[in-house]
């Protein structure tokens, strides 16, 4: 092929891209679902993108450098790799009841039934034990921009990640419990804790049971502190409410993805309060890391490596080597019960016990 037919090649497709026509059959109109799994439009450029380039470059528009939203799933495999080799789930199957026989435009119960098939989520956070390794590409045609990764090995480590496209990320008692049995874990493995946060704050229809999150996730993150167990809280687009209000701002390194934003109350409702016309950049990245917020704003592709180099760091510091944790080793905190039983394996007292856990 000539320069030439490459040029007119690359325009015929940027027109069909524009048009919503199909290639294969001119003059008949793509679908909304067929357009959509061959084409992406960035949210913020609105440049229309081939979704294949679009999720090579890990979701971020080349244009305009825009952090698209994305699953859980999908920042898994960013940073374990796609064929799951360095990835323990723990708590797969625990699953939302409806304590409260909630209702609002739709049953609760519903909205958990259509949450799980939009997403392929149980509920809206995954957690199990991550192991990264040093200079993996997460895609094919994303590089490694850390020059220094070829010097580090790799860092096993509690994960755990929410999906905004569950629910809005909720927080429910669901993923109160699966944090806290992921934080126990760490402790008793001796492990670093990384929780990626993508929500927007407790779930309204567990009412009070969703708030009593707040404190027992705060607990447990107490617990891992006293033992002296890294915790790296990653913020993305979008963390607010009851996240940012609770375990979202524990970490001792506090990350947040470029471009993301993050706060408590939203913006509208803030200035009706206040009755004042708020920063353009209010509740971003940014502007939390001029404020003393968070510690570091990092570009989606440079999040891998500068986990890495905060895990290797800790590591080093605390006199430990890389860890191999299988699946009986997380075992103990898959069962409701046994995840809850002091460290020590001594019979369970209230004395012993964080005040979340009596």
């Amino acid at each position: 092929m000539s320069l030439k037919d490459w040029f007119y090649k690359r325009k015929k497709t940027a027109e069909v891209a524009n048009s919503g026509l199909c290639a294969d059959a001119p003059g008949q109109k793509l679908s909304d679902a067929e357009f959509g799994q061959l084409w992406a439009q960035c949210f913020q450029c609105s440049a229309t993108l081939p979704r294949k380039e679009f999720e090579a470059n890990q979701a971020v528009c080349p244009q305009c450098d825009y952090h698209a939203r994305i699953g859980a799933r999908e920042r898994l495999s960013q940073w374990v790799g796609q064929d799951g080799d360095g990835w323990i789930e723990m708590n797969a199957n625990l699953l939302t009841a409806d304590p409260l026989t909630f209702t609002d435009t739709k049953p609760y119960a519903t909205r958990i039934t259509e949450a799980r098939k939009s997403s392929g989520l149980n509920e809206a956070i995954i957690t199990g034990i991550a192991t990264t390794q040093a200079g993996f590409c997460p895609l094919p045609g994303a590089l490694d921009t850390d020059s220094s990764s070829q010097y580090t090995p790799s860092e096993t480590y509690a994960l755990g990640i929410m999906d905004f496209g569950y629910m809005g990320g909720s927080m429910g008692s669901v993923v109160g419990e699966k944090i806290t049995r992921l934080t126990e874990a760490a402790i008793a493995l001796s492990l670093p804790l990384v929780l990626v946060s993508a929500s927007g704050g407790a779930r309204m229809q567990e009412g009070t049971l969703s708030l009593m999150q707040m404190v027992k996730t705060g607990s447990a993150l107490a617990q891992l502190h006293e033992a002296g167990q890294l915790f790296i809280s990653v913020l993305t687009e979008p963390t607010f409410g009851g996240v940012t209000a609770s375990y979202g701002m524990l970490g001792d390194i506090i990350l947040a993805e470029q471009g993301a934003r993050i706060g408590f109350a939203g913006r509208r409702v803030i200035e009706q309060t206040i009755r004042q016309k708020l920063p353009a950049d209010f509740q971003t990245a940014d502007y939390l890391l001029r404020y003393g917020q968070v510690d570091r704003v990092v570009h989606r592709h440079n999040l891998r490596s500068e986990l890495l180099s905060f895990l290797r760091l800790h590591r080093i510091a605390q006199g430990q080597t890389p860890k191999a944790i299988t699946q009986q080793d997380v075992k103990p905190f898959e069962q409701p019960y046994l995840s809850r039983q002091p460290l020590g394996g001594t019979k369970k007292t209230t004395q012993s016990l964080s005040p979340a856990r009596v």
